[in-house]
């Protein structure tokens, strides 16, 4: 028997509890993981407060994230005793996740442990911080350099935008951080490295569909009427990497600045990446994203907590990245 976070849906009513399940109810899969951590991400949140239709089937054990040991195999890329990773390929969504002592998985999604990396950095991590890399690789991948001027990152106190602010200023960048968290502006430059705090109320509403041009790249995690602003006020040439929807998933906007100042919209997704690049993107991330810069922005709770985490985290009450021990 192993605990878990379940989600059920009983004659419509949505649930979601810490039960005991016995390994037979794994799902299929080749090999088998005994998780020693995972994590609550924005999507794990909807999940477990029924908020968002994030899961797909039921029940369903939630958790997009996970990492721990091999202790079954029949694939050869894996033998029992490996340190594996998880994040994405649906997992938590139509696929039992990492919320639970073991976790049952195709063994193509799995990624082995970045060198000199464990379960606990590569949790704190996550998802949200392999997501920031890919935005920030689009960004580095544009040709845009630290001196060539500000980045923005909205969504800044979030899971992905902190994780995009260190990696960005120990980079050498100079960040401009957006948040509706104004008390979090000393966190975020002293912990985080962010060079400016603006509101982001600045962003938040209608805007023009071109602005004065402020940034020479942008990392948006917020989407609506925020990204439509952020892409308005990107300088000539410039680029946003989108890869988030928290204020909506409408785009307001016009073709004004793609075509007048050929700015760059590039979309982030980090749920189907493909294996042959995950292990690069991720031995970067664990180079900027150290356990000492992690302690800055994770907090660690017990999976008996995992349900109450969620409900704080889209409450605001979570800043950076909520890890859970299993």
């Amino acid at each position: 028997m192993f605990k878990a976070i379940q989600i059920d849906k009983p004659e419509g009513h949505y649930t979601a509890s810490l039960v005991a399940l016995d390994e037979q109810a794994l799902p299929e899969g080749d090999v088998t993981v005994a998780v020693e951590y995972s994590s609550i991400n924005y999507k794990d949140a909807l999940a477990i407060t029924g908020r968002g239709p994030i899961v797909r089937q039921f029940p369903m054990v939630p958790g997009i994230d996970f990492a721990g040991t091999v202790m079954a195999s029949d694939s050869a890329d894996y033998a029992v005793g490996d340190r594996v990773l998880l994040t994405g390929w649906g997992v938590g969504e139509r696929h039992w996740g990492g919320l639970a002592g073991k976790a049952r998985v195709k063994s193509e999604w799995l990624t082995k442990m970045p060198a000199g990396a464990d379960a606990k950095q590569v949790m704190a991590i996550g998802t949200a911080g392999f997501t920031a890399m890919l935005c920030v690789q689009a960004v580095l991948d544009h040709g845009v350099k630290p001196e060539d001027g500000p980045v923005l990152v909205t969504g800044a106190g979030g899971g992905v935008g902190s994780c995009a602010v260190i990696i960005l200023a120990a980079m050498g960048y100079q960040v401009v951080a957006s948040t509706g968290r104004p008390q979090e502006a000393g966190w975020m430059r002293e912990q985080l490295g962010a060079s400016d705090i603006i509101n982001r109320d600045e962003l938040s509403a209608p805007g023009k569909p071109l602005q004065k041009e402020r940034w020479v790249a942008a990392i948006d995690t917020v989407g609506s009427h925020t990204l439509s602003n952020v892409c308005a006020s990107v300088r000539y040439d410039g680029i946003v990497a989108a890869c988030g929807m928290a204020q909506g998933m409408d785009l307001p906007a016009t073709v004004a600045p793609f075509i007048l100042r050929g700015v760059t919209l590039r979309g982030i997704d980090s749920v189907m990446v493909s294996s042959a690049k995950r292990p690069a993107i991720w031995e970067k991330a664990c180079q900027y994203l150290t356990p000492a810069a992690l302690e800055k922005l994770s907090a660690v709770y017990p999976l008996n907590e995992a349900i109450g985490v969620a409900e704080k985290l889209l409450n605001g009450q979570i800043r950076g990245r909520a890890v859970i021990k299993i």
